[in-house]
């Protein structure tokens, strides 16, 4: 079976609802220009890169789309050395520890993450006051790398929308190769050495 994929990006839709004869993605970067200004001719393409994922993902839907277990991706400059991180939460099964004897559950109807045709949600009120809920999370926190990010434009009329296309799909290329294959193996629900 083919792992499935974190991330990906959305051209289709993208140019389905172009405004203006750009691509969605492309008028929201021109539209909120401003937001780029502490990177200009920024040596490292860090902060206009975290930029422009972050407008990416703002937009609704996304330009950037992930996974169903995936829950939330953000990518930051790191306040240590400058370089680019991510931080993804992810939804899980409970830990081993947890499935391996009912004793702890104590005939109390323990619910996992509520499912909606096939989408992940969140307990109703009227869900909570009738059984207890653990929905487990991953949060993984990782170092993205930095080489193929293009270099940070020198200014709003030096092709921002394509660049920050560009710094888009490097980071989804990206962080589809980092998580990928987690995700594949939460979605197995079998122990990788079984």
């Amino acid at each position: 079976m083919p792992e499935p994929r974190a991330f990906w990006v959305d051209e289709h839709f993208d140019r389905e609802h172009d405004v203006d004869g750009r691509g969605r993605y492309e008028a929201e970067v021109l539209r909120r220009i401003d937001e780029f200004a502490s990177s200009w001719d920024d040596i490292a393409p860090v902060s206009f890169a975290a930029t422009a994922w972050r407008i990416a993902c703002e937009l609704e839907p996304g330009y950037v789309r992930w996974h169903r277990r995936i829950l939330s991706a953000s990518c930051t400059r790191s306040p240590w050395d400058g370089g680019m991180v991510c931080a993804v939460t992810v939804i899980s099964r409970w830990p081993a520890e947890l499935t391996w004897t009912k004793q702890w559950q104590r005939d109390r109807g323990w619910q996992d993450w509520p499912q909606m045709f096939g989408q992940y949600t969140t307990p109703s009120e009227q869900d909570v006051t009738r059984r207890p809920h653990l929905r487990a999370l991953l949060q993984v926190e990782a170092p993205v790398p930095l080489g193929e990010l293009p270099p940070a434009p020198a200014g709003p009329q030096d092709q921002v929308a394509s660049a920050a296309r560009r710094a888009v799909t490097v980071l989804t290329r990206e962080l589809n190769d980092l998580l990928a294959p987690m995700i594949g193996q939460l979605e197995a629900g079998v122990p990788a050495d079984s």
